[in-house]
């Protein structure tokens, strides 16, 4: 009997070793599984969507195109790197962009009908849901600054025109004359399609304008999204608009949910195309809320925004979405 009780006394003080052995294992297992998801990291970027022919662009134009999107990318995975925000690193990576006159934001903003620049931004934090937007601006140098400003420096979530310059000054923004934002190269896509305009006699027999080539011209957005080594997603998006916009029109791009959409629980978006089938369809939150309420991948919730919903309206989507499952 004696013999038995140490026996079994041994079986259980073995099993409580092969327990708590067990239990090291996956306390280590769970500790490298956070560690490798906090050092889990990544940015995504587009310059506008559309086509461009290759007979369009010289050889030297694509170098140039090329080596704008890689300095942008770099300079936000550097930071995400170096265990910088994601707000931090779609902020600088949009600014480059914002900078460059290749790419239809800031410097290289598209021209209105009447000869100007009118600048859209917006920007949102996947954690707290926090955002930013600024619509119709013609002074500031680097839009999607002023977006995170108006997201963390006052109580609103989207300024327009002079009220939202005003506030960039208050704020220490950088603003410039307009004239900085001319390029001959937008000057001369604005007097190409002045150029095409025709003039018919509407329904009631008074003279319209038709813009044909206007469809053509409404590309050209720049964005961002990212994910960084605390698990925060954020998305950014800035725009010069559509060349030729009149009466001040505002598209997507300073639209919380239709351009512009970041969400810890499901995913970053960031929109380009014509702005107003992104607001019709609310494209950047509906690709949340499909993952979020039928539990598609970011993947399944994309295709059924982009190939069928936006379609159906009649009008192509290009959507730039970032997940932290898809990194993970």
């Amino acid at each position: 009997m004696k013999n038995f009780l140490i026996f079994f006394s041994f079986l259980l003080i073995f099993s409580a070793c092969e327990q708590k052995n067990e239990q090291k294992i996956n306390e280590r297992a769970s500790i490298n599984n956070q560690k490798s998801k906090k050092n889990n990291f990544g940015i995504i970027l587009h310059g506008g969507a559309g086509t461009i022919l290759k007979e369009h662009m010289s050889d030297s134009l694509e170098v140039a195109y090329k080596e704008i999107l890689e300095k942008a990318i770099r300079t936000g995975y550097e930071i995400l790197e170096n265990n910088g925000s994601s707000l931090e690193a779609i902020a600088a990576t949009i600014k480059i962009m914002e900078d460059s006159p290749l790419f239809n934001a800031g410097k290289g903003a598209v021209f209105t009908h009447h000869d100007t620049n009118e600048l859209d931004a917006s920007v949102m934090v996947g954690n707290t849901q926090d955002a930013g937007a600024i619509s119709g601006v013609t002074r500031i140098k680097n839009p999607i600054d002023l977006a995170i400003k108006v997201m963390t420096d006052s109580p609103h979530v989207m300024l327009s025109g002079e009220g939202a310059e005003q506030f960039a000054s208050e704020k220490g923004i950088e603003l410039v004359d307009p004239s900085y934002f001319f390029t001959e190269n937008r000057f001369k896509s604005l007097q190409r399609i002045k150029d095409s305009e025709k003039t018919e006699l509407d329904h009631d027999g008074k003279t319209a304008l038709v813009s044909p080539g206007q469809n053509d011209s409404k590309f050209g957005t720049v964005g961002a999204a990212a994910l960084d080594k605390h698990g925060n997603l954020a998305a950014g998006t800035s725009t010069g608009g559509m060349t030729n916009k009149k009466w001040n029109r505002i598209g997507d791009a300073p639209i919380i949910g239709a351009g512009t959409y970041a969400n810890n629980a499901t995913c970053a978006v960031s929109s380009t195309g014509w702005g107003e089938f992104f607001i019709r369809a609310v494209v950047a939150h509906d690709i949340s809320a499909l993952m979020e309420y039928k539990g598609l991948t970011l993947k399944e919730a994309s295709e059924e925004v982009i190939q069928k919903k936006v379609p159906s309206l009649g009008e192509t989507a290009v959507l730039l979405p970032l997940t932290k499952r898809a990194i993970w």
